[in-house]
């Protein structure tokens, strides 16, 4: 099969930068900016080829899913629980999306999930370790 499947796993939120300042800058709701505030997410990726299902599950049994096959228009859905259609692409073996207010990339680095996420200049930084 090609494309390699470097990003299947399961990781869980290890540290984050400036989630406060990219929260704001997105017009996240304050309920939700406390809930996302040092959780304790755990990421599950699986990858077939261009085929992803990203799943987030988060403490309190909420989970959010979004299934995509890169270079094609997906239906997704936000931090904050808004629905949109983007179109992930691969750049130099990183996932990159646009969403509605920021663009997000991720990549495994080092054995860890890093999900970067840029509003207006505002970068949000996550990392997850791998667990399984």
């Amino acid at each position: 099969p090609k494309g390699t499947m470097a990003f299947t796993g399961k990781y869980e939120f290890e540290g984050d930068e400036n989630y406060d300042a990219f929260v704001q800058k997105i017009g996240l709701p304050s309920d939700k900016v406390e809930m996302g505030r040092n959780c304790k997410i755990v990421t599950e990726v699986v990858q077939n080829g261009n085929d992803f299902t990203w799943t987030q599950h988060f403490p309190g049994g909420r989970t959010t899913t979004n299934t995509f096959t890169v270079g094609k228009e997906a239906d997704m859905e936000t931090m904050g629980g808004k629905k949109f259609k983007a179109t992930v692409k691969m750049e130099d073996g990183k996932l990159v999306a646009d969403f509605p207010n920021y663009l997000h990339t991720a990549e495994i680095c080092g054995g860890k999930l890093v999900e970067i996420s840029t509003s207006s200049g505002v970068v949000y930084k996550r990392t997850s370790k791998k667990i399984a």
